[in-house]
């Protein structure tokens, strides 16, 4: 199937599930003949115009938060007012299958079964940061699909944090009564990133969330000026139980309408960040390419060192040699 006629069926309900989980699957894959196919959709993504505006928001926390939990009872009040969902779950890889290990769509039981509901668990493809580099083409597959409102789930806490909030309008951090030495680490690297922070599990531990929410709230403190002039908060709220799930989506949907300038401009800058991963990502597979090519593998590379002694140099040559390959 061309990629033309694969975006025609993504766009035309009720084929498009079937035809975006083709459409995703054709650009995480890595195989040289999928590379053109995969750009030209990808491309046809771009130039598409979704019926009704979309938002996209980042979900991350500490392992063991309940993320899935949350998102599934975040996820069905968001369809109660009328939204249709879409949820990339970034996994880690499997170094013998090359799929998801987490399997965050089993986590979602009652999430999944819902007809206006897409949950996607994305391998991260080995990227440090946990994002997959199809990620981000991902996102407008799936609101080109007619999914409005796009969730965007991490692993853990880390670089992938800085990576997803590249890539979505709004960064929602969850956090859980825990020792103080947890919520340090979260102020140290992530607080800043969150435009809205949820304390997990008050059903069970009502006194410790309170405790944690105070915590992050005087962290807050140390993050430095917005420039978009929006005041995060710092609530609590149950998974399990639904309580305070309703009041984030209300908070978000408060963000989505005073920030719609901001967001513009976000995603424009992310748009040039798409282009320097891609960049990036293209340059080090024509380098692959090359040095296979060459038949340069370890023990060749061996040689190279032995050859001119130091690292730079080696590099230097070689990258040299490249360049010269790469202008023929």
């Amino acid at each position: 199937m061309s990629p033309t006629e694969l975006f025609r069926q993504l766009t035309s309900a009720p084929a498009h599930r079937r035809a975006l989980g083709r459409a995703i699957t054709l650009v995480e894959s890595t195989r040289p003949e999928d590379l053109g196919p995969a750009a030209e959709l990808i491309a046809l993504a771009e130039q598409y115009s979704p019926p009704k505006p979309t938002f996209r928001l980042g979900v991350s926390g500490t392992p063991g938060v309940g993320k899935s939990t949350f998102i599934e009872t975040f996820g069905q009040e968001l369809v109660r007012r009328g939204h249709r969902l879409a949820v990339l779950a970034i996994d880690p890889t499997s170094s013998l299958s090359g799929g998801s290990i987490l399997g965050d769509k089993t986590r979602m039981e009652l999430l999944t079964r819902l007809p206006e509901v897409y949950i996607r668990p994305s391998p991260n493809a080995g990227e440090l940061g946990g994002v997959g580099p199809a990620s981000r083409a991902a996102v407008l597959l799936c609101e080109a699909a007619g999914y409005d409102y796009i969730i965007v789930e991490t692993v853990g806490v880390g670089q992938a944090e800085w990576q997803v909030h590249g890539m979505t309008d709004a960064f929602l951090l969850l956090a859980q009564p825990a020792s103080g030495d947890d919520l340090q680490g979260i102020k140290r690297g992530i607080l800043e990133l969150a435009d809205h922070l949820v304390v997990n599990k008050s059903d069970s531990l009502p006194k410790q969330s309170r405790l944690a929410a105070a915590e992050l709230r005087r962290g807050l403190h140390l993050a430095p000026p917005r420039p978009d002039g929006w005041t995060v908060e710092v609530a609590t709220a149950s998974a399990l139980t639904g309580a305070g799930v309703g009041e984030v989506a209300d908070r978000m949907a408060l963000y989505r309408d005073q920030q719609g300038a901001y967001i513009r401009q976000r995603r424009s800058e992310q748009r040039v960040m798409w282009l320097h991963e891609q960049l990036r990502r293209e340059l080090l597979r024509r380098l692959s390419g090359y040095l296979a090519a060459a038949g340069l593998d370890n023990d060749q590379l061996r040689a190279r060192l032995d050859e001119h002694i130091t690292i730079p140099a080696t590099a230097a040559v070689i990258l040299a040699d490249f360049q010269q390959n790469s202008t023929q």
